[in-house]
């Protein structure tokens, strides 16, 4: 990812609409489809800058890795444990542990060999562990802002499906969000597209649209898992190690 484009995770985190409003739908997801035990472990898998570290510690103690070392430390400043350095898919360290639930936010697009980072993952997940992921969805969505944050791919839903499985889960649930805000953006691309305007990092709209917009979004939390958007910029997976 660009600097200038990964800095800005750091400085939106905590209130841009849209982290806002995944942290919402996570932690729908989790409460719905994670089976976890009374004092569940919990990784994050390139965690960035931590900004979901808080939501994912509601559940359980936390654990996190993470590549790029200005992010790591920053990121440790906002949990107890410190944050590992690690890639993916063979250098993510816990070797030999066992995590109830691993959370990939974002984060599956901008590795290479995907199909290698979720056998690697599936490794650490227990027998009845959960992987939660979320990708941007639809390969023909494809833009600039894609291009700035060095992602290698959109994913279809079928696609999505067929990679978690070729890697050895068996999906529990599989579904678009961030669709109620999709002719929005549509619209936005095509501008885009039309000007041929060059990407750029994602910046703070204001207030009042912030508020806005994030309300929008995280309407789709009471939809998530239970009533089917039929497209959205987003997908979601919760998947399980397949029984040999």
């Amino acid at each position: 990812m660009e600097a200038a484009a990964y800095h800005s995770l750091r400085d939106l985190q905590d209130r841009h609409w849209w982290f806002v409003g995944r942290r919402a739908i996570v932690a729908r997801l989790i409460r719905t489809f994670a089976r976890l035990p009374e004092r569940p472990r919990i990784l994050e898998a390139g965690c960035g800058y931590g900004g979901n570290l808080a939501m994912l510690a509601q559940f359980g103690d936390i654990d996190a890795f993470e590549l790029d070392d200005d992010a790591r430390a920053y990121a440790s400043l906002r949990t107890p444990r410190q944050v590992a350095p690690g890639l993916l898919p063979d250098r993510i360290g816990f070797e030999g542990e066992r995590f109830d639930l691993i959370a990939m936010l974002d984060v599956l697009e901008h590795v290479e060999d995907d199909h290698g980072a979720l056998v690697a993952l599936r490794q650490r997940l227990g027998v009845d562990g959960s992987i939660l992921i979320t990708v941007p969805a639809l390969p023909w969505l494809w833009s600039a802002h894609d291009a700035i944050h060095h992602h290698h791919r959109r994913y279809t839903r079928a696609g999505l499906d067929r990679l978690l499985r070729q890697a050895g889960y068996a999906p529990a649930s599989i579904g678009y969000f961030n669709g109620l805000l999709f002719p929005l953006a549509m619209a936005q691309r095509l501008a885009a597209r039309l000007t041929r305007a060059a990407g750029k990092p994602d910046t703070m709209p204001g207030p009042w649209l912030n508020r806005l917009l994030g309300g929008v979004f995280r309407l789709e939390r009471h939809l998530v898992g239970r009533i089917g958007l039929p497209i959205g910029l987003s997908l979601y997976a919760v998947a399980r190690p397949a029984r040999q």
